[in-house]
């Protein structure tokens, strides 16, 4: 896929391939909430569109951010695994979770905030290694189903 990169800029360049409305949700899915198969997304709060979800999963592919694999046990299910690539977006999301707490939620009082966000604010890095460590775990047991 050969991507048209609006300018040089990194942020930018970044946006060009994350900033729409759908990918970090799907990311964050697959991250927080263990989602793996279409179903799985079409199911979810958001209410994403197939058609728009078929889309983002593909891009995300082809960005090597997710990959898609076959079940062992069903080789009609397609499974979608968050890559290296990936999971090195759990940075960021926490800093967006963070920053949804202190700016979002006096408008949207009902957000969902997880019990340890306090905790991992306190120590970050433990957090992040925490995640990856737990998402690696959940894959490994997916493909090993």
């Amino acid at each position: 896929m050969k991507t048209d990169f609006r300018c040089k800029c990194p942020i930018t360049s970044a946006l060009d391939i994350l900033g729409d409305k759908w990918s970090l949700v799907v990311i964050k899915q697959m991250l927080f909430e263990g989602k793996s198969t279409f179903k799985d997304f079409t199911e979810s709060p958001e209410s994403i569109a197939t058609n728009i979800l078929s889309t983002r999963l593909k891009m995300l592919e082809e960005f090597d951010l997710i990959e898609k694999v076959k079940l062992p046990t069903n080789k009609k299910t397609n499974i979608y695994l968050l890559t290296s690539r990936g999971l090195s977006l759990t940075p960021v999301l926490l800093e967006l979770t963070l920053w949804s707490k202190y700016n979002v939620l006096e408008f949207n009082p009902d957000l969902n905030l997880d019990k340890d966000l306090e905790k991992a604010e306190k120590d970050k890095e433990t957090a992040y290694q925490l995640i990856t460590e737990n998402y690696n775990q959940y894959k490994q047991s997916i493909l090993n189903h």
